[in-house]
């Protein structure tokens, strides 16, 4: 029983990468829950996102053992301290680490074994939001 369909893509946290070049990569991260999530990255930081926006990060060549995911329910300070009651990076909206559990991840290693990229959603650490990660080349989009 599969519980992403492209029916659903509208109540989903959407990652893509656009490879901007042989060794490096550009992530754009979307919202495309109907409730706010807190978008994090490792490498990147970490963002809030209302539904239908969007965050662009650029990702260094060689970048191996990387993370995106989605934080919800947070709540922080004017000097980004606080706490988020899924994917929470030590109290902290600019992420210096990776999330605590729960939380649904999207990792990826770029020009690895041979210059091959890898991505792959992963429930290793429980489930919070539904997502989508997948590649994109100009216009054509490739889930």
């Amino acid at each position: 029983m599969s519980y992403l369909t492209i029916s659903q893509i509208s109540s989903i946290l959407f990652f893509s990468v656009l490879f901007i070049s042989a060794h490096a990569a550009r992530f754009e991260i979307r919202n495309e829950c109907p409730y706010t999530v807190w978008a994090a990255a490792s490498p990147g930081g970490g963002r809030r996102l209302d539904p239908r926006q969007s965050w662009t990060i650029n990702v260094p060549a060689g970048t191996a053992m990387a993370r995106i995911w989605g934080r919800t329910n947070c709540n922080f300070d004017a000097n980004g301290r606080g706490h988020c009651q899924t994917g929470d990076c030590g109290g902290l909206l600019q992420c210096q680490g990776w999330g605590v559990p729960p939380n649904t991840l999207a990792e990826y290693s770029l020009n690895q074994f041979g210059n091959k990229d890898f991505y792959d959603i992963s429930l290793i650490d429980g489930f919070n939001i539904p997502m989508v990660f997948g590649p994109t080349n100009g216009g054509c989009h490739n889930i």
